[in-house]
């Protein structure tokens, strides 16, 4: 199945996410049997913000990715396009600076973060190259961007059995555990129709970052993209 295929308006896909956004943190500890903590703490450090940096945490959910970053001392301002993501993370974190924002078309000014990151959403924009160049306006010069997303596993075997079985897994595990099952179909289509590492890595340097580079997490389930602004 095509990426265009799978492309939805903004508005459908952010009520896909209003749906779960209850559930959301459970189901996904429970798809990844805990994992995504670890995948987690991998971004924080790749993005390396340090006390008083500020960072774009955009498709941040409920906050849980813009947590660390907030108790390490970082100004961190989890944006997201759902609004039920959005109240849910404002009721775990009152703190936070939750802010609805659009990817292809931020609400902050040119080089107002030391970096962008966004984990597990980049494949849910529509316009990718879009999303790419508007996270390059709102980053400094010599900032960084960091993209965790699902990918293509390395080794030949687990590639196929990972991408012919992802179907018949994840949407019978969410029907036990999410608020909206139904939407995790659409979550294990676009994870296979998704570009592998260095296609993404292509699509990244197309949109102006320059020193693109990734990290294979779980054997290639997951990669991580780091590229900085010139």
């Amino acid at each position: 199945m095509s990426r265009a295929t799978l492309a939805k308006n903004p508005g459908e896909v952010a009520a896909m996410f209003d749906d779960v956004a209850e559930r959301y943190d459970l189901t996904n500890d429970v798809l990844t049997f805990g994992i995504d903590r670890l995948w987690r703490r991998a971004v924080v450090d790749a993005v390396g913000a340090g006390a008083g940096q500020s960072v774009l945490d955009i498709a941040a959910g409920t906050g849980t990715s813009s947590e660390p970053f907030a108790d390490a001392g970082v100004q961190v301002v989890p944006a997201d396009f759902s609004l039920g993501m959005l109240r849910v993370g404002r009721r775990r974190r009152a703190d936070l600076a939750f802010t609805a924002a659009d990817a292809t078309r931020l609400p902050f000014a040119d080089g107002a973060f030391d970096a962008v990151t966004m984990s597990f959403g980049l494949r849910n924009v529509a316009d990718t190259a879009a999303a790419l160049r508007e996270f390059a306006r709102v980053t400094r010069a010599g900032g960084r961007l960091v993209i965790c997303e699902f990918s293509s596993p390395t080794p030949r075997l687990l590639r196929r059995v990972y991408m012919d079985n992802l179907m018949r897994w994840l949407p019978p595990v969410a029907r036990r555990v999410s608020s909206s099952p139904d939407s995790y179909v659409y979550l294990a289509e676009s994870i296979r129709a998704w570009p592998d590492q260095r296609a993404l890595a292509a699509q990244i340097s197309a949109a102006g970052w320059a020193e693109v580079q990734w990290r294979n997490l779980s054997a290639g389930i997951v990669a991580i993209h780091r590229a900085v602004k010139a």
